[in-house]
Order: C-alpha cells, then structure tokens, then sequence
C-alpha cells in the first residue's frame, strides 16, 4: 500500500504567554489529552513558513508550507477572486475590499469604524452605489463576496505593485495609493495605482450622498462611506501540485481563499461548513480526510478556530478553542492511528496573539509527525516549548513539503534526475527510454 499524509492544519494556534496562565500560552494552559497523545508518539519541532519574527498572513504561510516561493504568489486579491468564482483574466488585477465608515480630516481620510455591518437591503445599495466605474482607460468593478468584503477587479494595462489603502486601525489615516518604490517607473503600476484612488474617491463621494446612508444617520448609526483596499494580485503560471510533489492533492476548509489556493495549484477542493461547534467540525473534516487520502495521497485539513478566537483578544477564549479542537480530534484519533500506512502531521500556519495590537506575530509554531518510521523523541506535550526539544529540529518555509515525502519515502536524492519537468519527487514523471525500431 502507498504512504499517505493528513496535514491537519489549526491556524493562528501559536501565541504568546500570559500571567494569568502562569506565563504559558494559551496551548500550554489547555486540557489537550489527544494532542499530546500524538506528540508522545511522534516526531516534534518548531515551525516557521518563514523567517523567525517575520508575522506571515495565512495565504503567504499556506503557499510556502506547500513549497512554493514567493515568486511564484499571485496576492491574496487573485486566491480570493479565484476561490469566489469572480472572472478573472491573467492580465486583471484584483484587489481585497471592505466597505467602512471614513471621516473626512481636512481633506485627509480617516478610518472611522473598519468593522462596520448592515442589513442585506443597505449591503446591496452600497455595493450598487459602486458597482462600476471607468479611468483613464481601466475598467473597475466591485463584486461581493461576503456581507461587507469583496473583491475589487481592474481590467486593462495593469500590475499589481502598488500600496494598500487599509490602515487596518480606527482612527489613523488612510494611506495613499502609490506605486511601489521598486516599480514606480512601471507604467502599469502607475496607471493602476492613479484609477484606483480615482475610484476610491469616487465611491466615498457616492457613497456620501446615498439615501440609505441618510437613514442610518437617523438611527445615530454610523454611515458607510467609502471602501478601504489591500493585498492586490494577478494570476501568474505555477507548476500544479500534482506536477511537483507526484499527489494529487486536496484541501478541506472553509475559506474562499483556501479554495482559491486549491484552484490556483490544481489540488481538490471540498468546502467545509462552520457550525461553531469546533469539536464536531474538526472530527467531521477529518473523517472526510481519512476516506479521501487514498486518493489523493496529501490532504489539507484546516479549521480557523484558534486564530478567530485570538482576533477576540481573549486567551481565554483562544484556550477554550483548542481544548475543543483536542476534543474534536479524540473522536477520531484512533481511526488516524489504526492505517500503519497514514502519517498525520498536526501543526499552524502562524502565531496570533490573544492581545496587544499585533495581528499576527513571528513566534514559531509546534509540528509533530505521526507514522510508522518516524523518530520518536522525549517530547510529550504539544506546545510551543515541549515541542522545542524535539528531534524535528526547526523546520521553515519549503522545507515541510521535503518532510513530508521523506516520510512517505518519494524524497528525490539530489542530483538525480528522470523526468523533464523540475520534480521534487522520485520515481519522477518520466518518459520510457525505446530503442530506434532501425
């Protein structure tokens, strides 16, 4: 029987350690009997997608962990247009949008309120208000995605190398749309930096003026007027995973994004649902998971718990969170251990601090490796310090992708080479050596 793997993916679950935990992390204060379960029988480290301090957001950290380089990322603006179904041709850019409350300071902008909401007849009469638009010869256009996000698309002569709009704080001002200073001679950057402020001024001004915004200021509500950006990408040609790593490959999660991602590197997409009963959801991806793996060989199972818990700035309710993801993967852990031909690796994407201002942090994240061969340490608890000590070493970026079929013995020994394409696995695609029939 062939090797397979279950990455089983808990974002956001590194963090920092807090007082009223005893200065441990909300990890290490968790009740995580099954976790640590699997610790004591594995292989453990400590995991960075990137550079040790660097925060990384979850498509970035996600695309290297797949062992693709930034070279090869197209923003997190094209994952989610992809993953959402919104037309996107190789020459468009798209840009991640939300819609929010803006003061005007003496002819500065300023982010008032960033997590703004409203009814679906106030959320359709904003995104009609901006809908379209047109300058100097690029097409504009916003499309919904969920309640008040949304993705924006420029068709024409652009690029994508130009600065976000969202301060990402209340009360700080909007920074401006600018080429970045490595292509601020790139006419196309130019060109699409100057449309899109153009637009952004334009949908505040008519945004402004809306009637439904006249009857939120009635209700002492704050009014939506304007639309904040970030993260613009255009699509780029990648080697499929397939193609690289000799699996199929296939994701289960949530997230427009992560579909998206799945799209982008020709791996198998199934959307999860979030009940809000993270035990029940966990355990329901990871069966899912146990009867695709055969398949596919590598599946990615993720849940968005912990990080969504740490961006409530409550360790409480972050440690609360993953004792329920413990609990979640008790109901299937022995399943995971009974196939001596399964290795399930169980780690993050990134840190997410459960206060301070940070979104995000630069802390590494505890892995284990589960499995028959792998070599079991002394490490018998998984959190971010036990897992320090372990025999995994400190793994980064690509590098998860080379363990992984280490494990599953398809590791290519370097300098060899069968196939045409550059393939990380062994025996490669490779085309039959045949003798000339003269």
């Amino acid at each position: 029987m062939p090797k397979k793997c279950i990455l089983i993916l808990l974002d956001g679950l590194g963090d920092r350690s807090y007082a009223r935990f005893g200065n441990r992390t909300p990890l290490q204060a968790a009740d995580t009997p099954n976790l640590d379960r699997l610790a004591a029988l594995g292989c453990n480290g400590l995991y960075h997608a990137g550079k040790l301090g660097q925060p990384l957001p979850s498509e970035l950290a996600h695309f290297a962990m797949f062992g693709y380089g930034q070279e090869e990322f197209p923003g997190r603006g094209a994952l989610e247009a992809l993953g959402a179904d919104i037309p996107l041709a190789p020459e468009d850019v798209a840009v991640l949008a939300h819609f929010v409350h803006l003061r005007n300071d003496e002819g500065r902008l300023r982010l008032g309120y960033d997590r703004m909401c409203g009814d679906d007849s106030e959320i359709s009469s904003f995104v009609r208000s901006v809908g379209e638009y047109e300058a100097d010869g690029i097409s504009i256009r916003f499309h919904p995605t969920k309640r008040m996000f949304g993705v924006i698309t420029m068709h024409g002569d652009v690029a994508p190398c130009f600065t976000d709009s969202n301060p990402m704080v209340d009360g700080r001002l909007l920074s401006d749309v600018v080429p970045f200073d490595s292509h601020k001679n790139d006419a196309r950057c130019v060109r699409a930096a100057a449309a899109l402020k153009k637009y952004l001024a334009w949908a505040h001004r008519k945004l402004e003026k809306a009637q439904v915004n006249k009857a939120r200021q009635e209700q002492s509500l704050p009014s939506v007027n304007g639309l904040v950006t970030q993260r613009a990408g255009q699509l780029k040609p990648v080697q499929p995973f397939r193609e690289r790593y000799g699996m199929k490959g296939m994701s289960i999660a949530s997230g427009v994004m992560y579909r998206g991602l799945a799209l982008y590197l020709g791996m198998e997409f199934e959307r999860a649902v979030d009940s809000g009963d993270h035990a029940f959801d966990i355990s329901t991806r990871i069966r899912k998971a146990l009867g695709a793996v055969e398949e596919h060989g590598f599946v990615h199972v993720h849940t968005k718990a912990p990080d969504q818990a740490a961006h409530t700035k409550s360790p409480d309710a972050k440690r609360k969170a993953i004792e329920a993801l413990d609990t979640g993967i008790g109901m299937v852990i022995e399943d995971l251990l009974a196939d001596p031909d399964l290795y399930v690796v169980i780690t993050a994407d990134h840190s997410t601090p459960s206060s301070g201002e940070l979104i995000h942090s630069g802390e590494p994240v505890p892995m284990v490796f589960t499995g028959r061969g792998v070599r079991k340490d002394n490490v018998h608890y998984f959190d971010e310090v036990a897992a320090a000590t372990g025999c995994l070493g400190h793994p980064r970026g690509d590098e998860f992708m080379h363990l992984v079929l280490n494990h599953l013995d398809l590791g290519r020994l370097r300098g060899i080479r069968d196939s045409a394409a550059n393939q990380h696995f062994w025996p490669g695609d490779y085309e039959p050596f045949t003798l000339d029939e003269a």
